[in-house]
């Protein structure tokens, strides 16, 4: 049999979806990062782990970095995708609103430690910032869109809805970022909290 050509061996840029090896790097870090933290982690324990060589592991993600922010990737690519669809559902913007926080709550619920490890890296990791950023900015654009269906009018000021909508996705993640470490009752506080400050903003209380 004749040997792969150096193209053909050559590690894609990207992972590859769906792959069942690739899933369990990915499953295996985020176990990782809720035991040891990425600092302690390494891509030694994330191959072993997944039941696969250090060298294998090396054909899907060139670093640990790499690897976080493939996980990164996969978390945040629900929220993203259902946070324009809310954005551009005909629904009333009350129930948009509950819905998008609704869905924000059960993906910090059930990824804290992704989210958090998101939040930490962002400005250390290149990879992971980019996503961060990307995820922010979608974030941002279904809160503005979902004020000026509930009458926040536009433009650059302070009261305008784009202003408004960037203070309440920065907000959300800080509170976010903090309640999840104490827990799913203290998430749930902090939802209802944001909730509430984020249907006063759209003038709907």
């Amino acid at each position: 049999m004749a040997a792969r050509s150096a193209e053909g061996r050559r590690r894609p840029d990207t992972p590859r979806k769906g792959d069942v090896r690739e899933q369990a790097i990915l499953d295996t870090a985020e176990e990782l990062l809720g035991e040891v933290g990425f600092e302690a982690m390494t891509v030694a324990d994330i191959a072993e782990g997944a039941g696969i060589s250090r060298g294998s592991l090396y054909f899907y993600f060139r670093s640990k970095q790499d690897v976080v922010a493939g996980l990164v990737a996969r978390t945040v690519a629900g929220l993203q995708r259902k946070s324009q669809d809310a954005a551009h559902d005909p629904a009333e913007p009350r129930e948009a609103i509950e819905t998008v926080m609704a869905r924000t709550r059960n993906l910090w619920q059930e990824h804290g430690v992704v989210m958090r490890a998101a939040t930490d890296l962002n400005r250390s990791v290149p990879e992971v910032g980019a996503l961060w950023s990307h995820t922010a900015e979608v974030f941002i654009e279904a809160i503005t869109r979902i004020l000026h269906r509930a009458g926040v009018p536009g433009g650059d000021g302070p009261h305008a809805a784009g202003s408004l909508a960037r203070a309440l996705c920065w907000m959300i993640e800080r509170t976010f970022y903090h309640a999840s470490q104490a827990g799913d009752d203290e998430l749930e506080r902090a939802s209802a909290t944001c909730l509430e400050i984020w249907l006063r903003t759209a003038r709907l209380v």
